[in-house]
């Protein structure tokens, strides 16, 4: 059972942490288009391809976790040159990262996965990349830069995705250098051999790849330990952290009883990168001191957050610390400035997710809104709503509102499952909102038309349409407030 008491970590202690990362760099590529035909060579669809986009992916997310909790973050390994290496440069440039242990090898391709999407769906998948370990001499090269970054480093974390960098050579220097500097050496692990890990402080598979590493199929607590011990034995670890899912984690140390984290009940919209959300936790929470079972609960309370939100994400320190203070996490998690939902709805766009708008007053929220909300969500894949300043609102509705004030309303919407995003914008603001969501779909109420919802024009110049959403209730909020004040109830 957990017994850690996490609720007094200092989060803010991320920020000074240093943390080299070493491991498989990639880059997640989409190709987005339209579907309008079929191909008269083949019996298969034309994708007409519109825009490409890119993220970083493998150690990348790793990386992108790691600056968004505030660590300075090293990274170490090999990529290819030409425009997908110069790409991937860039990208850990612009975190901030230091980049000068990321070696080019001109023979080697940087490792690019290409998913071309068509009407949202996604429609191919192409691979390109060399499993080929690395020679002695990057090996040699890697070690250079890791002896020197490793004495100025609080942790190094080890990301294996099978594509060559992590070989056995290298991951017995990376041991061996940490165990003369006294740093931790956590590693996400690949493949079957958990023996070329040696030294490793701790290392985090998830379930089934821990059955498949053992040997043992893991069905209960029993067989869990079984596989947990052969692991240590093998790996030559001090820790096991085994994420289990929906059943939280295990962590195991040798000659001590488990310790168990349970995931806490929450809504499940996307696992997507949780087990590099796990780690960066994890070992973030050791270099600022927690012990291996207080920055388990940490990670566990981490990774609860992610998968409570649309797409591969991340947890920042104010997510992270109004969880743990038990706040509301869904007015500090949904609520957004316009640049940062831009930005954030671009991640989840080049993810192949359908985008909604929906905006309003909302004072007073009632059953109409409600049913606005919950139809509107039905419709696409995140849901944003944008609700007005109390400026506007008075603006609109006239003297005496909004009723209930703009901070309040925004609480009121973050607290509804369905709403994944929620901004404040004012009336002179709307083409500014409508161009930087782009939705694919903007909602109003079936009380208008669609060439009278303000902003239709520009949805439609984007390539979006507007949804009239039927209300068979006959309620507002102007009739709620005059009821009451003609004492009505």
């Amino acid at each position: 059972m957990e017994t850690e008491n996490i609720h007094s970590f200092d989060v803010s202690l991320f920020s000074s942490c240093r943390v080299l990362v070493v491991g498989d760099m990639m880059i997640d590529e989409y190709l987005w288009g339209e579907v309008s035909r079929i191909s008269p060579e083949a019996p298969v669809q034309v994708v007409e391809v519109k825009k490409t986009t890119s993220t970083l992916g493998g150690a990348g997310n790793v990386v992108n976790n790691l600056t968004a909790l505030g660590a300075k973050v090293s990274v170490a390994g090999v990529m290819g040159g030409g425009k997908a290496g110069d790409l991937l440069n860039g990208k850990l440039t612009a975190l901030g990262v230091n980049t000068e242990g990321l070696l080019v090898d001109q023979s080697r391709a940087t490792t690019r996965k290409t998913r071309v999407i068509g009407a949202n769906q996604q429609m191919l998948r192409i691979d390109r990349e060399s499993k080929q370990e690395i020679s002695e001499e990057q090996v040699q090269a890697i070690v250079r830069f890791a002896q020197n970054q490793i004495p100025q480093c609080d942790l190094v974390i080890a990301s294996d995705y099978g594509k060559g960098v992590l070989t056995r050579s290298l991951m017995e220097e990376l041991a061996k250098i940490c165990k003369t500097a006294g740093k931790a050496m956590i590693v996400d692990p690949k493949g079957m051999d958990y023996s070329k890990y040696k030294g490793a402080t701790c290392i985090t598979p998830n379930k089934k790849e821990a059955s498949q590493a053992s040997g043992v199929e893991i069905k209960d607590q029993a067989s869990l330990e079984r596989a947990a011990a052969k692991l240590l034995e093998i790996a030559g670890a001090e820790k096991i952290l085994i994420t289990l899912g929906k059943d939280g984690m295990a962590l195991f140390s040798p000659g001590e009883e488990p310790f168990r984290v349970h995931a806490q009940a929450r809504q499940v919209f996307d696992v997507s990168g949780a087990g590099d959300t796990v780690i960066s936790v994890l070992g973030l929470s050791l270099a600022a001191g927690a012990s291996y079972k207080t920055a388990a609960a940490l990670a566990n309370t981490a990774a609860g957050i992610v998968v409570a939100k649309v797409g591969t994400a991340t947890v920042d320190q104010a997510e992270l610390k109004a969880q743990l203070q038990d706040q509301p996490i869904a007015y500090q998690a949904k609520l957004k400035p316009l640049q940062e939902l831009k930005s954030a709805l671009e991640n989840l766009r080049r993810q192949g997710k359908k985008i909604i708008l929906t905006n309003g007053c909302f004072d007073l929220l009632h059953e109409g809104h409600i049913n606005l909300l919950e139809q509107s969500r039905k419709l696409g894949d995140v849901l944003v709503v944008a609700v007005d300043d109390d400026e506007s609102v008075r603006m609109v509705k006239g003297q005496g509102r909004p009723i209930i004030r703009e901070r309040e309303r925004v609480k009121i919407i973050s607290a509804m499952t369905g709403v994944d995003f929620v901004t404040v914008f004012s009336t002179n603001q709307l083409d500014e909102l409508i161009r930087a969501v782009r939705p694919d779909i903007l909602t109003k109420g079936g009380n208008y038309k669609p060439d009278q919802v303000l902003g239709h024009e520009i949805v439609e110049e984007l390539g979006g349409r507007v949804a009239l959403i039927p209300d068979a209730s006959d309620v507002s909020s102007t009739r709620i407030i005059q009821d009451i004040r003609n004492g009505r109830g």
